[in-house]
């Protein structure tokens, strides 16, 4: 692989190490990709199924809600069903914290506005050591202690870091340094700020994320900007892309941010042209069914798919696999020109071309 040049270089911000499950987070470690199940917790069976199916678009580690008691014994029958690393979402009732402790989890969210008095948090706190289990602060612009509303008015970069270095200090007192922290708001400029203004002020990894982002498209453009800002300038150590959509678009965007930011790479990166007229192929229907094929490759793979030739050669000579259109169109493969296409083989040829190159470098393909 060829040497990134200077200006792609990103210095990331030094963190201590921590670990969830078996996944490390912050330190050297990947930026590592979250998402959370939206099913009833309670229904053991639906959780679990979503779970694989994060698994299978390549989660790192899934949160789940975990609000009431009943939903932290189906957490325990979910624990045993899965591999992936999971997150119980605690708030209000500190005693779930406790029971899930005792059930498998892998890291506790609790969120300093709601949590409750500080004896309940020691409670979760010695629970998390003695198991061997690290927590996640979780500020959230909509949910500031009400002492907090009343001295800013309203949610404020500001705001969001001392609601986080009131918790921060308690674990402090009770020397327990196996935490991360996040500081979401729906703004992007704020939440930045936030995090910007923090990351000097503590050793503890960042969990990135702009809650509440929206739809599909409009919550993975916001989720692009503020979180591309932030991992550009070396801040962030695990992410989440919120998104009112099916939970496995997050893990998709999530990673799609890391790979433009050359941050991480994880299954097709695909290169195409938004097309034009002087396309000799239709490029959007080729591009769109293509993804759909390739969901299950986790392979860094870079193809290109463009249209014409004029940028074309250039774009599939730097790609694994690249297709440029003419008459007829011509495959490369290695960066060299492998063998002419005519249309109605397009997508089998190029399906076929990138996994056989898949399998040449090893195993690539998900269960």
């Amino acid at each position: 692989m060829m040497k990134k040049p200077d200006y792609q270089h990103i210095t990331r911000r030094k963190s201590r190490q921590i670990h969830v499950g078996n996944v490390p987070v912050g330190g050297d470690a990947p930026v590592t990709v979250q998402s959370m199940t939206n099913t009833e917790t309670t229904d053991v069976a639906a959780t679990v199924a979503q779970i694989t199916a994060l698994e299978n678009a390549g989660v790192d580690i899934v949160r789940v809600s975990v609000p009431s008691m009943e939903a932290a014994e189906a957490f325990g029958e979910i624990r045993k069903q899965v591999n992936v690393p999971l997150i119980s979402d605690i708030h209000f009732d500190y005693k779930i914290a406790l029971r899930v402790a005792e059930l498998g989890v892998d890291c506790l969210r609790i969120n300093p506005g709601n949590i409750g008095r500080e004896d309940r948090v020691q409670a979760v706190v010695s629970a998390a050591r003695d198991n061997g289990i690290p927590i996640r602060i979780g500020v959230n612009a909509g949910s500031l202690e009400k002492d907090l509303q009343k001295k800013y008015r309203e949610p404020t970069p500001e705001a969001l870091v001392e609601s986080a270095m009131r918790h921060i200090d308690m674990l402090d007192r009770l020397d327990f340094q196996d935490f991360k922290v996040s500081l979401k708001a729906s703004d992007v400029f704020m939440t930045v700020a936030a995090y910007r203004k923090l990351a000097s002020q503590i050793e503890q990894p960042l969990h990135l994320g702009i809650t509440e982002a929206g739809g599909a498209r409009a919550g993975a453009v916001k989720s692009a900007i503020g979180l591309g800002m932030l991992l550009a300038e070396g801040i962030g150590d695990t992410i989440r892309v919120s998104l009112a959509a099916d939970p496995v678009q997050e893990v998709k965007v999530g990673f799609d941010i890391l790979k433009s930011l050359h941050i991480r790479s994880k299954g097709i990166n695909l290169i195409a042209c938004p097309s034009c007229s002087r396309q000799q192929f239709d490029v959007v229907s080729t591009v769109n069914a293509l993804e759909e094929r390739l969901e299950d490759i986790l392979e860094p793979l870079t193809v290109a798919v463009i249209g014409c030739v004029v940028n074309g050669p250039g774009e599939a000579r730097e790609a694994d696999i690249g297709l440029t259109g003419g008459m007829p169109n011509l495959l490369y493969i290695g960066g060299k020109p492998d063998h002419k296409v005519e249309d109605g083989e397009l997508l089998d040829e190029l399906e076929r071309a990138i996994r056989a190159e898949v399998k040449n470098r090893g195993e690539g393909i998900s269960e």
